[in-house]
């Protein structure tokens, strides 16, 4: 039997895990579609990949564990790190890179510490942040929108690139490339940092063809405003609670606009932050693992806002393009002393 996920630390919602985590994983679909639409089917192929992978190191994990395996998995949850984790990957990142952050999700970031409700750190974040720090060139070149593609990228060609490195024969890039880096280019957040220490003024690199008529990026704004459609469905199925997506994207847009207010020189504007890289996956999907995040109201409202002054601070100065991944895992660092200091006193007891 399922348990049941309760707000902490005296009330119950009386909603099942299972049930919540397939509210997510709908909620996912558009965001997953419209990313499909302008990076390809890559994106799926992603997706199976982690899935297979994830569901298959949770039922060897939980056999050696002695545990229910038919039960556990059922609760759909190792099925969503496994999808945040497909869409949050370039879409033709390698197989082996995939397996091997579905792996670490699954069994380093969850298992080890208990299996679900007991890991301290969001699980695809965790596997994420692998492959961010040990291959960051292959983790930050994703395809150009459908848009600017010099040519189409069909199935077959993104199963040849996945599982080879290599794009098949039939698809001749310029007629000269033939490899993943001929077909790959940098995010709009890793663009516009890189304009900038290559001398150029941010009005200069919005000029970029990636930037072109588009608020945050080419197809960028638009995948945000699928996954924003989503997380409004979460809200309105009270699957997640308001406070830490509305607390997380109203600290990133007031960071962002002193930024780009006093450091016109070096800050991104408002807009390319809200809407391009994981801004909206980050905010709904993210951050409100009900496991790794704060359980209190409170403390929801300081968590969110924690991670939206992290992301800023970090696609600002970091070395990292986008911020969501780290941010997220350093506000999980602080969850346990936001909850001591938030928690809301029982009637009858002082403080």
């Amino acid at each position: 039997m399922a348990f049941k996920i309760a707000s902490s630390p005296f009330t119950h919602n009386h909603q099942r895990t299972q049930r919540i985590m397939l509210w997510v994983i709908l909620a996912c679909v558009p965001g997953i579609a419209t990313q499909t639409l302008f990076f390809g089917v890559g994106t799926l192929i992603q997706i199976a990949l982690a899935s297979v992978t994830a569901l298959t190191a949770e039922a060897v994990t939980l056999s050696l564990r002695k545990f229910s395996v038919r039960t556990t998995l059922a609760d759909q949850s190792a099925l969503l790190t496994a999808i945040l984790l497909g869409v949050s990957l370039p879409p033709l990142a390698p197989w082996w890179m995939v397996v091997l952050a579905a792996f670490f999700a699954i069994v380093i970031a969850k298992q080890l510490y208990g299996g679900l409700g007991n890991n301290p750190f969001n699980p695809a974040m965790v596997g994420y942040v692998v492959l961010l720090i040990s291959f960051p060139v292959q983790m930050t070149s994703w395809l150009p929108p459908s848009t600017l593609q010099v040519a189409p990228v069909t199935f077959v060609d993104a199963l040849h690139v996945i599982f080879t490195g290599k794009t098949d024969a039939g698809l001749h890039i310029q007629g000269l490339m033939q490899n993943i880096d001929g077909i790959t280019q940098a995010t709009p957040l890793d663009g516009f940092k890189t304009g900038l220490r290559a001398g150029e003024t941010p009005a200069q690199v919005l000029q970029h063809p990636i930037f072109a008529d588009s608020l945050a990026g080419v197809g960028w704004q638009w995948v945000n405003l699928a996954y924003l459609a989503g997380g409004i469905l979460l809200l309105l199925t009270r699957s997640i609670r308001w406070h830490i997506p509305v607390s997380m994207l109203l600290s990133l847009l007031l960071c962002a606009a002193l930024g780009w207010i006093l450091m016109p020189e070096k800050a991104a504007p408002p807009l390319l932050h809200l809407f391009s890289g994981a801004t909206m996956l980050g905010a709904f999907f993210i951050a409100t693992d009900p496991v790794t995040a704060s359980t209190t109201n409170k403390g929801r409202l300081l968590f969110g806002a924690l991670i939206g002054l992290l992301v800023w601070l970090i696609r600002t100065d970091g070395g990292y393009p986008d911020g969501i991944a780290f941010a997220v895992l350093l506000a999980n660092i602080t969850v346990p002393l936001i909850d001591y200091f938030t928690q809301p006193r029982a009637y009858g007891h002082r403080r």
